[in-house]
């Protein structure tokens, strides 16, 4: 039976992270994995990271889209996949 598994991330790189391990470790289908804005506007997170981040002797940033948690969705179509999809989501997220 064919379902849908979603969590939501604080920043990209934790959602990026996420899907990296469900691909390389897990051999779950890149094409069965979607990774958008959790809202109608361009959002990188909620947490700023990586690139938004100032670099040493930088003043803070404004110009990162932080408007809404970055959305992961995965497609599963075998059952048995779903308890380890739904472990690492959950281990990677901050929710």
């Amino acid at each position: 039976m064919s379902q849908t598994i979603e969590r939501r991330f604080a920043t990209r790189a934790e959602a990026y992270s996420a899907v990296e391990l469900l691909v390389q470790e897990h051999g779950i289908e890149r094409s069965d994995i979607f990774i958008a804005a959790d809202g109608p506007e361009n959002s990188v997170g909620e947490d700023v990271s990586g690139g938004d981040a100032p670099a040493p002797l930088e003043e803070a940033r404004e110009d990162a889209p932080l408007n809404s948690p970055v959305l992961v969705s995965v497609d599963v179509n075998d059952d048995a996949k779903a308890p380890t999809i739904e472990s690492v989501l959950a281990e990677r997220s901050g929710y």
